[in-house]
């Protein structure tokens, strides 16, 4: 997508919406992870007394609850004589810490995979409810990478960052509360750098977010490239532009290349300030807190745990850095979900019914324009009569598809712009799911989905038998020459249904349509991969088989126009002729034009055919 994608401000109410049913396992990983902090910052206080008080033999400054523990094992003297218990002690908070990282870990696991989940069928059952014409403004490959990498990217943030907050704070909170308390200078030259580191830090987020926000962009701009060349594989192969292919993909990914080398850069500038700040301030700690120590103004034992805390907290601080950045790459995800999750769905006006669909349909002074074109449809007045077949003729760019597509609720009506009825009921009081259900449409290039032949015949009727997707084969002249296929209606369809021509497809399609019962049959130009006398049978077995159905059929074709009760010509988006097709013929008006021209191909095919 070329838009910049919008801010939300309830990003941090997405978030909360996604973590329903991970709450709670996410917290007790929290804890875990609180839990094994508590035990890392325990052992430097073990080696304290054991180097100070039980080594040294100096007096206890510790608290009362720990004076009392050491006073139920022996004593201090008795612990100098048995230094195993010490041990033990570091033994017994290393094995706290390795049980409480293991459950914080596999909790975390469980979690953010309930998560992940959870984004994953919210988003996409979100977008299966969005408008077409969303569909239509948005490209299919930036779709995919927004519900794959920027969905992934969100679980590595909830998953590793967010939870090491908590453990980012036991270590700050309990590292400066142990260093204030053993020796106050040392305690001020080690905390007054980290207001500098955080503030730089902080200074270089948004500089980070607008540099992972283009690179995300353009992440979705080559995934739509691949997609497409991936899905029109033929047409790339049938005019030999596999090498134009390959230099535009090679040109848009070089560039999004250049843009993470180019965030690389800034990033390396960014870890390698924050590194030396932090390593510089690791070592002033070291040097003062030796000086301390010869001058006597500082115990072996609370050098050796200051120096164990200061490494503890300057981890903290570098892991805030790698936050940062992780939550500049995590913002710009979000944002572009909640794209996805803001737009708004197709939804029913109020009080929508599950009208009767079996009246008559008219199209009342329809005028219509896609967004950022002119006009298409313009005041488009046409009466179907109930159970008739109507058939629509006219160019490229004319609107008939157009037509169908506003029947559908495809694109809604503006209002002002006329309005469409069946049985006297605007469709915008029919629920969406009820018309389309008893609208069966075929397109004018049919979708097949990677299933077998069978799969996708009755992939509109749920639980149809093998006999019945047969009947609806045989009616759309499609199953001798399924039962060609090795493995008849258990063949296996390619992408897009890449193993079949476009005949086969087609007639795949239609057979599709007739596996329901629908009261408004709609065909658009479906049969112009089939030959005349395959299209000629199919047309005997649709009007056998929707006696009672009203039929709409599309096609530059004349002869599959030839049956219909009615045949309307658009030109230009505006009814130019309307009546039978007899009518029609003798009436010098377009029709008649192209009744003669394509008449008249056929005989001079006859003749050439003869003279051979």
């Amino acid at each position: 997508m070329n838009k910049k994608t919008p801010k939300t401000k309830g990003n941090l109410k997405l978030i909360r919406h996604f973590l329903k049913g991970s709450t709670a396992l996410f917290a007790c990983s929290i804890f875990c992870s609180m839990l094994s902090s508590l035990a890392d910052m325990l052992t430097p206080q073990v080696f304290r007394v054991t180097i100070d008080n039980v080594i040294g033999g100096k007096p206890s400054d510790l608290p009362a609850w720990a004076d009392a523990l050491a006073e139920r094992a022996g004593g201090f003297a008795y612990l100098s004589q048995h230094l195993w218990m010490m041990a033990l002690a570091v033994i017994a908070l290393a094995l706290v810490r390795v049980t409480a990282e293991y459950s914080g870990m596999v909790l975390n696991t469980k979690a953010s995979e309930t998560f992940i989940k959870r984004c994953r069928d919210e988003i996409f059952s979100h977008i299966q409810r969005l408008p077409y014409s969303w569909h239509m403004k948005n490209h299919t490959g930036d779709i995919i990478q927004r519900c794959t990498s920027d969905v992934d990217r969100i679980r590595v943030f909830v998953a590793e960052q967010l939870t090491s907050v908590f453990r980012i704070s036991i270590y700050l909170i309990m590292a400066v509360y142990f260093m204030f308390t053993m020796n106050l200078a040392l305690a001020l030259i080690a905390v007054i750098p980290i207001p500098l580191i955080l503030t730089y830090s902080i200074n270089f987020r948004k500089k980070m977010e607008d540099g992972f926000r283009v690179c995300d962009e353009n992440e979705g701009i080559v995934s739509s490239i691949v997609q497409e060349n991936l899905t029109g594989v033929r047409v790339v192969r049938a005019f030999a532009r596999e090498e134009s292919e390959r230099r535009r993909f090679e040109k848009a990914n070089e560039y999004y290349s250049n843009l993470w080398i180019k965030l690389g850069v800034v990033m390396g500038r960014f870890f390698g300030t924050q590194d030396f700040l932090s390593n510089m301030q690791v070592l002033i700690v070291i040097v003062a807190g030796a000086v301390l120590c010869v001058n006597g103004a500082m115990n072996a034992g609370e050098y050796v745990a200051f120096i164990s805390y200061n490494t503890m907290l300057s981890f903290p601080i570098r892991r805030l850095g790698r936050m940062i950045s992780e939550m500049s790459k995590a913002g710009v995800s979000i944002e572009r979900i909640a794209y996805i999750m803001d737009s708004e769905e197709e939804r029913d006006r109020e009080g929508a019914s599950d009208a009767d669909m079996r009246g008559d349909i008219r199209f009342e002074h329809i005028s219509f324009a896609y967004e950022g074109s002119s006009e298409v449809l313009h005041d488009v007045d046409l009466e179907i009569k109930a159970g008739t077949t109507l058939g629509i003729l006219g160019s490229t760019g004319s609107g008939k598809s157009t037509l169908m597509l506003l029947l559908d609720k495809l694109y809604d009506i503006p209002e002002g712009c006329g309005r469409i009825t069946i049985g006297g009921t605007d469709i915008r009081d029919i629920r969406t799911e009820h018309l389309r259900r008893n609208i069966s449409m075929v397109l004018q290039e049919p979708y097949l989905f990677s299933r077998s032949i069978s799969d996708n015949i009755g992939i509109a009727a749920p639980g149809m038998t093998l006999s019945g997707i047969r009947e609806a084969a045989k009616a759309a002249c499609l199953d001798e020459t399924v039962e060609d296929f090795t493995n008849g209606y258990d063949t296996f369809v390619g992408e897009r249904g890449v193993t079949l021509s476009g005949g086969q497809k087609q007639r795949a399609a239609i057979a599709r349509a007739l596996t329901i019962d629908a009261p408004i049959m709609i065909f658009d130009d479906s049969m112009s991969a089939v030959d005349t006398e395959t299209d000629a049978k199919i047309r005997t077995a649709l009007s056998e088989h929707f006696g009672k159905a009203t039929v709409i059929l599309i096609s530059h074709r004349i002869t599959t126009l030839s049956r219909a009760d009615k045949v309307v010509v658009l030109d230009g988006g505006r009814i130019a002729e309307e009546g039978t097709p007899d009518e029609l013929s003798r009436a010098g008006g377009i029709y008649q034009k192209i009744c003669e021209i394509q008449s008249g191909s056929s005989k001079e095919d006859k003749e050439a055919g003869d003279e051979e």
